[in-house]
């Protein structure tokens, strides 16, 4: 029994699709297009092609055959991806795709403002993919964030690869811009890339850093940081989609690059340093306030020059 089964309930006539198993003993059925429901595993039995003829002695009618559309072939570039392909009118299957030449060991998970909720993980081969979760359209204003995490390998390859972790956060505004046909699948769905190309790491670089990490403290020197500080997050990820990243996930990335150019400051005794946050919401720069007022280094902060910066930067003086 696995997601995206065909199943029967055994107490009734209702028949659904296995979206998620809650726990041991119980999985959630999606009732046809309608509404989703949890039963207890024993009460459900997987749907067989041959089931009619086995139970009722008569061939199993053969549904009328619908003129599909023909299939457009992907042309995505290779690479990983997630796809959100029809189950039916409103369920989608939530798919990771392995476009890749390389394995994937990967697991799956979804963030709610109740926190982060692992879901599956498994290896992929290359050109391959993986059901992992269902979502209903008529709940898309509820949907949770998706955070993928993956690593790739390739037996006998020199090459070693950064493990990636991605967040994915819909809006209806770009969500629909997004259907295609999707890689490996060949079927048409919501597809979204979840890498650029791969990072490298160079295994003489690791042996430096151990070693560096192991004279921690031995000459230590501290990159000075810029006397102007862009926290906009465009310059921070200028390789990166900002609408593939939720508002929390985009506002710790800021304040962490804030902190740390703030340390390196303290650090090198510098005098003065303007962190540009923009206007926006106003979130960054409270946040950023916040912690500058519990810094007992921190001699005092205040907007920077309006003329040049309006109300979006502020100048922070250093003790």
């Amino acid at each position: 029994m696995n997601i995206g089964d065909r199943v029967r309930l055994m107490h009734g006539k209702e028949e659904g699709i296995i979206t998620r198993f809650l726990d041991n003993n119980l999985v959630e059925v999606a009732i046809d297009n309608d509404f989703t429901i949890p039963v207890m595993r024993r009460e459900v039995v997987v749907i067989a092609a041959e089931e009619g003829e086995m139970f009722r002695n008569v061939p199993a009618p053969e549904a009328p055959k619908k003129a599909a559309p023909p299939v457009v072939p992907s042309t995505a570039v290779a690479g990983i991806y997630i796809a959100l392909v029809h189950q039916t009118d409103e369920l989608l299957a939530v798919h990771i795709v392995n476009n890749s030449e390389f394995d994937l060991l990967f697991t799956y998970g979804e963030e709610t403002d109740k926190g982060y909720k692992a879901q599956n993980n498994d290896k992929l081969v290359p050109k391959k993919t993986k059901p992992v979760a269902h979502l209903h359209l008529n709940d898309f204003e509820k949907w949770p964030d998706l955070v993928v995490q993956y690593l790739q390998h390739k037996p006998g390859s020199n090459a070693i690869l950064e493990p990636v972790t991605r967040k994915l956060k819909f809006k209806a505004s770009s969500f629909y811009k997004s259907k295609k046909t999707a890689p490996v699948l060949q079927k048409e769905g919501y597809v979204f890339q979840l890498d650029s190309k791969p990072t490298l790491v160079n295994p003489d670089m690791i042996q430096e850093q151990l070693t560096e990490s192991a004279g921690a403290g031995e000459n230590l020197k501290v990159a000075v940081p810029n006397h102007e500080v862009d926290l906009h997050i465009e310059k921070i990820l200028p390789n990166e989609d900002p609408k593939l990243m939720s508002n929390s996930e985009i506002l710790r990335q800021q304040l962490s690059v804030f902190q740390d150019n703030l340390d390196r400051a303290l650090a090198a005794n510098m005098h003065e340093i303007i962190f540009i946050h923009g206007t926006g919401n106003g979130v960054l720069k409270k946040e950023i306030q916040k912690v500058l007022s519990r810094n007992p280094h921190i001699k005092f902060y205040e907007d920077a020059r309006k003329e040049k910066f309006g109300y979006g930067a502020t100048r922070v003086q250093l003790k």
